[in-house]
């Protein structure tokens, strides 16, 4: 375990000097007595050297897509380009004030506005709008456009949303918080949406269907078409999560297959650093007729100057994020797009999507893959299934293990309709030599499965932490710093 920065402290080093305090203030009289520190600080003395090691050694700890494969399915943790880093740190981006004059700003208004109609033609949707700041706050959106679009029309006897069972957990947590209902239907034994299913489930008080396409198997839905005669012959709205959109850019176009309303998930489809917690960007698309309850404002252009468009305010949602959503995850998206091209954008899903399937083949006889016999998009599931059965090796165990191995895991255990799931995607950004190496952990875990079980039972053994009480470690977490003496 690497030492913390207490245990390199030594008394009088130093890596700073603060210039000397020429403001006095009375603390005293700013504050009350009961919040006045009574005993001096106790922080660590060490050179500027040894901070710097220390949290370089600190990095080194975790794992992260510079260090090592990080096949998370449905996150797309694909390597994001260090030139996007580079011109976001522009002052010309980082010191904007979003209070500025909108004349002191047309350049900024110029790239939110562009990336609106980039990533509409990229989606066959006539309108984007770039507030929502994460994935599950477009789902909040979308929703809120529906209940918006119902009641415009008098529709308030809508109150249900459909799911299929192998939702991401953000839908029906996003429908409860729009007020909606969430009915749940079961896939078929293709692991698609259960066409006479969705028909028995649908009625009147049927408001919208939210659906992942890819769906979270990795499967495409190919009775798309199907599914939104059945929705829209009841006036209700078809939303698309676009968790998994980096299987269909350049090939597909969610607008123009039945969808109403769909939110990309820009940290992960066009490449901007996420996880941890954020930041994100999910800007929503919708038909033109949607487009008058989008958030205001939207950006608008007249001529050569763009501007700030509250046009619609009165029939709007409203507001779901302050100011312009997160601006400089939006930059990156921008520059993403306009870096790889029309072209590029087809290159990255065939790529993805390639990956996939080699990955899924190559595993298909020690692994159980339910889906086996349909080409995967950008990711699949497999199973630790005959692994649990035969040595009574779960895929918690598998994925330990492969930390030893230097990858990151899989998503594991879910979609919850498979069990012992491990949901895989590599992504486009992977090559040959690094997916063979995947292969062979992989096959490799499977043989020590077999022949040397209690080593999956106790692993990881290379990592600075041994395997934890995952249970107990969620519902007892402790991140305090236990200081020396």
């Amino acid at each position: 375990m690497a030492k913390t920065i207490f245990e390199k402290h030594s008394p009088g080093r130093k890596g700073y000097t603060l210039p000397a305090n020429d403001v006095q203030i009375g603390l005293d009289r700013c504050f009350p007595k009961d919040y006045l520190r009574q005993n001096e600080l106790r922080l660590p003395e060490v050179s500027e050297l040894d901070v710097m090691r220390h949290f370089i050694e600190l990095s080194h700890l975790n794992h992260f897509i510079e260090k090592g494969f990080y096949p998370l399915g449905s996150c797309t943790m694909k390597y994001n380009p260090k030139i996007s880093e580079t011109l976001v740190r522009n002052d010309g981006f980082l010191n904007l004030h979003p209070n500025q004059d909108e004349d002191t700003v047309q350049g900024a208004l110029q790239l939110l506005y562009e990336l609106q109609r980039d990533l509409a033609e990229i989606s066959g949707f006539d309108q984007v709008t770039l507030q929502p700041v994460a994935g599950a706050h477009g789902e909040f959106t979308g929703l809120k456009i529906i209940r918006a679009y119902h009641e415009a029309k008098g529709n308030f006897h809508k109150k249900k949303i459909i799911l299929p069972d192998s939702a991401h957990g953000t839908n029906p947590a996003s429908v409860i918080l729009t007020g909606y209902e969430v009915v749940e239907i079961k896939s078929n034994a293709r692991g698609m949406v259960d066409l006479e299913a969705l028909k028995a489930a649908v009625d009147d008080e049927t408001a919208g269907f939210m659906l992942t396409n890819p769906n979270t198997l990795g499967l495409f839905e190919t009775q798309i078409e199907e599914i939104a005669e059945v929705i829209h012959g009841v006036d209700g709205l078809m939303y698309m999560d676009g968790a998994n959109f980096n299987a269909l850019l350049g090939i597909v176009k969610p607008g123009e297959i039945g969808f109403d309303i769909m939110h990309y998930n820009l940290h992960k489809t066009f490449a901007t650093p996420h996880g941890g917690g954020g930041p994100g960007s999910g800007p929503i698309g919708v038909r033109h007729d949607l487009a008058k309850f989008l958030p205001v404002p939207m950006i608008g252009k007249n001529a050569d100057r763009y501007f700030l468009d509250f046009g619609h305010e009165q029939t709007s949602i409203g507001k779901i994020h302050s100011f312009f959503g997160n601006f400089l995850v939006n930059v990156r998206a921008y520059i993403y797009i306009k870096m790889v091209g029309p072209k590029g954008l087809k290159r990255i899903s065939e790529n993805a999507i390639l990956n996939a399937n080699y990955l899924m083949k190559k595993l298909n006889e020690s692994y159980y893959i339910p889906h086996r016999d349909i080409f995967c998009m950008h990711e699949f599931v497999a199973s630790g299934k005959w692994q649990k059965e035969k040595y009574d090796v779960k895929t918690l165990d598998i994925a330990k293990r492969l930390l030893d191995k230097g990858h990151h895991a899989p998503t594991i255990y879910f979609p919850l309709i498979i069990p012992e799931a491990m949901m895989i995607e590599p992504t486009e950004t992977e090559s040959r030599e690094t997916l063979d190496e995947f292969i062979r952990s992989m096959l490799e875990i499977a043989g020590e499965a077999e022949s040397d079980p209690d080593k999956l039972f106790n692993a990881p053994f290379s990592t600075p932490v041994r395997r934890v009480d995952d249970t107990r470690a969620v519902r007892e977490l402790n991140v305090k710093t236990e200081l020396p003496g």
